[in-house]
């Protein structure tokens, strides 16, 4: 009778010693980025958008210039064979019928033949900047969210710290760890996701300069090529 009474009395001990151990919570991404109070979530909402919208900029100007940079390979060839046989309304037709930013400046210059290559190179300066205001259209905001990400990521920072702050005064010296978790979560969160907002479009931002500037000096060469046909002697 003895045993069953020490083994029952062992099994109560362990059930005991289970119970007092302390459970560990998992938290989920969710939890973690609406654990900050009402603040920290209003903070997220800001951030979110911003990240939405650097993204949509971001993929819509990446469709826009490589759809821009794509041009036929025989373009410029038969663009001389036409100017070289007389065929000007050829070549502005083939032009017209090309939609890249490299087929309007050629269009523009062919427009000015006859006229001094001063002109002509005006002509097509002129086209080559409007072409690049329409490549590089929205991309600023790119360049504004990648710098406006973090700093509102560390406007959270400064208002959970003040929100824990607060709850240590208010509480008279007997504040508890687990009551200054919502100012802690609010500065801790909206720092990483405002980070990783501005992470991303500062990424966003410096791909889509360097697929700008390669169109440019597609264009850029076509154009000498363009000008040194017309300096072709007949």
């Amino acid at each position: 009778m003895s045993i069953f009474l020490q083994v029952d009395s062992l099994a109560v001990a362990n059930q005991a010693l289970v119970e007092d151990q302390p459970v560990e919570k998992t938290l989920s991404i969710i939890d973690l980025l609406t654990s900050g109070g009402i603040g920290g979530i209003s903070i997220m909402i800001v951030l979110f958008i911003l990240l939405f919208f650097a993204l949509f900029l971001y993929f819509e100007r990446l469709m826009a210039i490589n759809k821009a940079s794509k041009i036929d390979a025989s373009f410029m060839n038969n663009i001389k064979m036409n100017i070289t046989a007389g065929k000007i309304d050829a070549a502005k037709m083939l032009c017209a019928q090309t939609n890249s930013p490299v087929a309007r400046l050629i269009e523009k210059g062919i427009s000015r033949i006859g006229k001094p290559l001063e002109d002509i190179n005006t002509a097509i300066e002129n086209a080559g900047n409007l072409e690049l205001y329409k490549l590089e259209k929205n991309t600023g905001m790119l360049a504004t969210i990648s710098g406006a990400g973090p700093m509102i990521g560390f406007l959270g920072t400064v208002v959970g710290m003040i929100l824990a702050f607060h709850k240590m005064a208010s509480g008279g010296g007997q504040i508890e760890v687990g009551s200054l978790a919502e100012g802690i979560y609010t500065a801790m969160t909206t720092t990483v996701v405002g980070l990783i907002v501005g992470i991303i479009a500062y990424i966003g931002y410096n791909h889509l300069v360097v697929k700008t500037n390669k169109v440019v000096n597609q264009m850029e060469a076509n154009a000498v090529d363009f000008l040194d046909l017309l300096n072709e002697p007949v």
